[in-house]
């Protein structure tokens, strides 16, 4: 792929933006020496104003997601895509979210450009374990482990049960609830068909991804050995 093309699927601005970029001199190699639109250099060899490029498509991303953000990049209120540059929404392909937090629930969200990636990761024959810390308004009753591991809790509207979800107390009112699928807003529906209500939701893990000591707000990109832990599903 040529540069200039390579640059602007990357978000840095239209074809004729970059064009004016290397005619500045704004685009270099590692070592400084100013490129030239018809140059041949591999992506980690390039600078613009002397900073390495963004991550090349194929990416994946990892967002310490903070309550308030939805992940609706039509949303008039703020949206995960704005703890992001500018730029990657201008990215091609597109960033898209890995599935949903809604705005009250916080924690690791995953982004990508890679389609099939994303499909492989929310495809419900992958059964990915993901973990969630709830926060209740109510105390435990001590039943609700025994239920939401049955696989026989079938939530309002809906007419297939739940797959089973391990359930461990942490406290009187506060849990950790292992889900092996995705639906709307599961964890709270869950809760909510015990007769409590989740006043607080945090995404830990997916798989055998956590967030580690990434801060609210941060994101990182993944290499290689992290998708493969995301995918053995190591949650110990």
């Amino acid at each position: 792929m040529k540069l200039v093309k390579h640059i602007a699927n990357l978000g840095y601005g239209s074809r004729k933006d970059v064009q004016w970029m290397f005619r500045e001199g704004r685009i270099t190699d590692a070592a400084g020496e100013v490129l030239y639109a018809d140059d041949r250099r591999d992506h980690d060899d390039i600078r613009i104003d002397g900073q390495a490029l963004d991550p090349p498509t194929g990416l994946l991303l990892l967002l310490h997601k903070p309550v308030g953000y939805t992940c609706s990049s039509k949303d008039p209120g703020r949206v995960v895509f704005d703890l992001f540059p500018p730029r990657y929404r201008a990215r091609e392909p597109q960033l898209s979210t890995v599935g949903r937090l809604d705005r009250d629930t916080s924690g690791l969200l995953l982004l990508t450009d890679d389609g099939q990636l994303l499909h492989r990761i929310i495809a419900p024959k992958s059964k990915l374990p993901k973990v969630y810390l709830a926060t209740l308004a109510q105390d435990l009753r001590g039943d609700e482990g025994a239920l939401f591991a049955s696989g026989e809790l079938l939530l309002e509207n809906e007419k297939t049960p739940l797959l089973p979800a391990e359930l461990a107390v942490l406290d009187t009112r506060t849990a950790r609830l292992t889900l092996h699928e995705g639906r709307y807003h599961q964890v709270r529906r869950m809760f909510a068909a015990v007769g409590n209500h989740v006043e607080a939701l945090h995404r830990e893990r997916i798989g055998g991804l956590d967030l580690g000591v990434l801060p609210q707000g941060q994101w990182r990109a993944l290499g290689e050995a992290e998708r493969a832990r995301l995918f053995a599903g190591d949650i110990e």
